[in-house]
């Protein structure tokens, strides 16, 4: 029977002839026939089921083998035996080099014909040992899979005892050796179903077995933390941890990070690997295990790790989200990886170029999965915007791509912030913080946060700004009895000549420190600057009495008299005079009262308050020295506070006043006032004041500097509660206050008071409103009658007889709250230098040419000062902040005096000290401090370099991660539901994502 069975398979008749035959020999299979012939179908079978070349003949062969095992059981176990297993299992079947891949197949199929057997027990012991033997040889995963799917349906064969747990383990470290050399996805899905197999065997053996549990993760931990492996071990060993019961995951990790045997190399290299685990799919619970080792890490302090793992893989797990098939684990850990790594912006910033293109292509796929993980990463990067203030040309684009997406609200972003920080002590971190690789191509250097400190740095980097005092800090000799102006010039001098990326101000920190300040706590940047200002002026000031008593004891040259009887610097620099009017409007009695003044504090008009009318009386808003209405019998002189309000005639020059002006780009040689000539009409066309109501006026609903300037010169009346006490009637009288400046300051500071007390909460609230930002400024300036005719340096005199002149001023600095409270939030600065400089080609004679505005603003470059890192910005950026990041806003600012008639004098001679002198000369003891330092930044820089190319070479290598990104920027016609684009195939981008 066996000849004819074998006659008909090999025949060329067509495979449903051949059927009709193989059935008649299988029906006579089920007849009682002898042990020989049994014998010979049962050769016959398991050669056309090892060795058949086409699925047709295994197929027969199976099905002969199945009609003996179940009709002739007998003489199927007599051939079934241990000696002809083993013989299968060592030396296989088939020619030499061409033996059966079917053996394991074969071995599984017999096995349910012997299970009652008496040989059944010496067949399992013989696998038993052949299984883990052949486990030891590192099959292939198809192999493995088969040798699982045979232990899955006959457990008898499991290894046990110590064998067991030997088998679990190099069953792990098979799994490790796993690779899928195919891109096809079909191949890939067959690889991934026999992973699957094999691990569903640990998972069956930890559950009846569950002290393998331990032991196995141990050897697991031994496979991925190995940095002696030439080749990464495979990302299927995601698969085992899944099974993990997750009630052993705390003793784990807590073992794990508490292990003196494991260096960190070999942990930074351990979780490398599980974090490339979140490219495999249909794996459960491995996010799970990955934050819960990140935790662990924190828990122990070990910073350094997790800082080179965040750093090397963030880019990668943000990639994942392109796959629907791993987006809901590779978020959880980008969450965590990102809302942990709070001590620096690297992180976040690695990803936003990544972000735009990441969001596109999740609003494209239009899934239920894509609409959750866009609000998710939405919220996410809020909190990023919330935690890393400060950056708006990096985070405009990113803005944009999420401006449709849902914000939530600050105590969202505290919660989330709050409970994922590594740790809350931020001292903890500190050494951490600085990892600038190199100094700005900006030249410039960023200054330490040294906790909160932000305010100070934002403050130290727009004085530093600030050319012309920064010159005379630097030319300051030694010795000159003035230490916080001391501590001034040497930081000053790093911050020009260092060649580190960022220096620490942590010396000048506790030498202009306010003694009424919380220690790490956030402090208002304005309050600092006028406590600084303060302390250098009463510095100076006693080192100038001191000389006096020396002059008068006649120890003292006369040029050393001159200079030190003089302004002190900050009063030359930013000191500037305010003449305060108070009138009694019963017996129009006037009190005066000059003072100086480092910065004008402009308050918000109430919000009800017109700030643009089309009258031809001026509102108090649009003009700078306000014109109270007298009695009708009172007369006052040209010039008055108090003059006549309505509109002036055309043969009245001296009624027009002065208005605070913001200038447009004008050509050179245009004349900088917008109130245009001398010739002046009734015609509405002609009228001034009209058309500076239409050049000046902010529009409806917001504000402008010239507003709260307008608004500062505005008069007050006194009544009520607040009358005034007129010494000249003796008693309490309503009347009218105002103020006027009579000596502009050379660098002119601006406070815009965004922080008011709110009785409703007992809490400081901030105004948000977005103010527009002149970057050229007129201010009007009270000058006495005999002065009109004094140093006429500038193009912007006065009105004849009118009292006032315009000073032009240029911004040179903005420092922006990012927040909604004094006591929280961040500071960062907006700087430019300006400077004298006449333009090439200019004659320099008594009266200078000045650049044009738009000179002014195009050729002097803006930079971003945020802390350590410093980057070029622009104007635009400065003006759209607020538009673009609504808790940005203009804070203080910093306007430099263009040369005029009444500056004339410090200009020239600040022109005259830098023809003479160029650059300032450091004194001999701080020019070697910074050299020296610039050589230990050099030796520190090549013995980090040494220490992380050790550190970096054990982290595992990752694919080329960003092609995920670039595939679905380049390829928009693929789909499927394991590519960007959810639907049917895409092979490639499959491939690209398990491995």
């Amino acid at each position: 029977m066996d000849k004819i069975l074998e006659a008909v398979v090999m025949s060329s008749y067509p495979n449903n002839v051949k059927q009709g035959l193989v059935r008649r020999v299988i029906e006579a299979a089920k007849q009682p026939m002898d042990s020989e012939q049994c014998w010979s179908m049962l050769e016959l079978s398991t050669k056309l089921y090892l060795t058949g070349d086409t699925k047709y003949k295994r197929e027969v062969g199976k099905e002969v083998l199945e009609v003996y095992g179940h009709y002739h059981p007998e003489e199927f176990e007599e051939f079934f035996n241990v000696r002809f297993l083993l013989s299968l299992l060592q030396e296989g079947y088939g020619p030499l080099g061409k033996r059966s891949h079917y053996v394991l197949d074969y071995i599984q199929l017999g096995l349910q014909f012997v299970l009652e057997s008496s040989s059944a027990n010496s067949i399992f012991s013989l696998l038993r040992i052949e299984v883990l033997r052949k486990i030891c040889e590192r099959p292939s995963p198809k192999q493995c899979a088969k040798i699982s799917k045979l232990l899955t349906q006959h457990p008898q064969c499991i290894p046990v005892g110590k064998h067991q747990l030997l088998f679990c383990q190099q069953l792990i470290r098979c799994i490790g050796h796993f690779q899928c050399v195919s891109e096809g996805e079909e191949e890939i899905m067959e690889f991934l179903e026999q992973v699957n197999k094999v691990s569903g065997l640990l998972q069956r053996i930890w559950r009846t077995q569950s002290s393998t549990i331990l032991p196995s993760l141990k050897e697991l931990f031994t496979i991925i933390s190995s940095t002696e492996e030439q080749e990464a071990p495979s990302n299927a060993l995601a698969s085992v941890v899944q099974f993990v019961p997750l009630e052993l995951m705390d003793g784990v990790i807590r073992n794990l990070t508490n292990d003196d045997s494991i260096t960190d190399v070999q942990m930074m290299m351990a979780i490398g690997r599980m974090i490339d685990w979140v490219s495999w799919p249909l794996g459960k619970n491995i996010d799970k295990w990955i934050i819960a080792l990140l935790k662990g890490l924190a828990a122990v302090k070990k910073f350094s790790i997790l800082i080179e793992v965040t750093l090397s893989k963030i880019e990668k797990v943000l990639s994942k989200l392109l796959y629907p098939i791993v987006r809901e684990g590779a978020l959880s850990v980008l969450q965590y990886m990102l809302l942990s790594f709070q001590h620096s912006h690297e992180a976040f910033h690695l990803l936003l170029p990544h972000i735009p293109r990441l969001v596109a292509s999740l609003k494209k796929e239009d899934s239920n999965s894509a609409t959750s993980s866009l609000e998710q990463l939405a919220e996410l990067i809020h909190c990023m915007f919330f935690r890393f203030s400060g950056f708006p040309d990096l985070y405009e684009p990113v803005l944009e791509a999420i401006k449709a997406l849902p914000i939530p609200n600050e105590d969202r972003i505290k919660h989330l912030l709050g409970q994922n920080a590594w740790t809350s002590q931020k001292n903890e971190l500190a050494c951490f913080y600085p990892r600038l690789a190199s100094k700005s191509e900006t030249g410039k250097i960023g200054l330490i946060n040294l906790g909160n400190t932000c305010y100070m740095n934002s403050i130290i980097q727009s004085l530093f700004m600030a050319s012309d005092f920064r010159h005379s800090v630097l030319n300051l000799t030694e010795g000159n009895s003035q230490p916080l102006m001391t501590k001034l010039q040497w930081l000053f001098a790093f911050l020009e000549h260092s060649q580190r990326p960022a220096i620490s101000p942590e010396s000048f920190l506790s030498a202009s420190w306010p003694p009424w300040f919380t220690p790490g706590a956030q402090q208002d940047c304005s309050e600092y600057l006028k406590y600084l200002l303060d302390r250098l002026h009463e510095e100076e000031k006693t080192g100038k009495r001191i000389y006096q008593k020396l002059k008068e004891s006649s120890l003292m040259s006369q040029a050393v008299e001159h200079h030190y009887l003089h302004k002190t610097l900050i009063e030359k620099m930013f000191g500037g005079k305010m003449m305060t009017k108070i009138r009694c409007l019963k017996c129009l009695n006037v009190s005066s009262r000059e003072e100086v003044f480092t910065d004008l504090s402009l308050a918000f008009p109430p919000s009800d308050r017109n700030m643009c009318r089309s009258t031809s009386i001026l509102p108090v808003e649009e003009i700078g020295p306000q014109f109270i209405e007298p009695p009708e019998n009172a007369g006052q002189p040209t010039g008055s506070p108090w003059m006549q309000r309505k509109a002036p005639m055309a043969a009245d020059p001296a009624a027009l006043p002065m208005l605070v002006e913001t200038l447009g780009f004008q050509e050179a040689g245009e004349a900088a006032n917008p109130l245009g000539g001398n010739d002046i009409g009734v015609d509405k066309a002609k009228d001034p004041l009209l058309a500076f109501g239409e050049q000046a006026c902010a529009p409806k609903d917001s504000r402008s500097v010239p507003d709260l300037i307008n608004y500062f010169l505005s008069p007050e009346r006194l009544t009520a509660e607040n009358k005034y006490h007129c010494e000249n009637c003796a008693s309490l009288q309503d009347a009218e206050k105002v103020a006027e400046l009579t000596e502009g300051p050379h660098y002119l500071i601006l406070t815009l008071l965004r922080f008011s007390f709110d009785p409703r909460t007992m809490k400081r609230k901030k105004i948000l409103d977005n103010v527009s930002i002149p970057v050229v400024l007129k201010l009007p300036i009270l000058v006495a009658p005999e002065e009109t005719e004094v140093c006429q340096c500038g193009k912007d005199s006065a009105p004849p007889g009118s009292g006032f002149m315009s000073v032009v001023y240029d911004l040179c600095s903005v420092v922006v709250h990012s927040g909604i409270s004094s006591e929280s939030g961040h500071y960062y600065c907006y700087s430019r230098e300006c400077t004298d400089a006449v333009p090439r080609g200019q004659p320099r004679d008594g009266t200078p040419k000045l650049a044009s505005d738009k000179q002014l603003d195009v050729e002097i470059q803006w930079y971003l000062f945020n802390d350590t890192r410093v980057s070029f910005s622009s104007f635009e950026s400065v003006s759209n902040v607020t538009s673009f990041f609504p808790k940005d806003t203009a804070y203080v600012l910093f306007y430099r005096q263009r040369p005029g008639r009444q500056s004339c004098l410090l200009h020239e001679a600040l022109a005259e000290a830098g023809r003479l002198h160029g650059e300032p000369s450091l004194h001999k003891d701080l020019m070697e401090a910074i050299s020296k330092d610039n050589i230990l930044y050099l030796q520190e820089q090549e013995k980090e370099a040494r220490n992380r190319a050790a550190y970096i070479s054990a982290l595992p290598k990752s694919p080329l991660w960003w092609r995920d990104l670039d595939r679905d920027k380049d390829d928009d016609s693929s789909s499927g539901g394991c590519s960007p684009a959810a639907g049917g195939g895409g092979s490639g981008s499959f491939h690209g994502l398990v491995f």
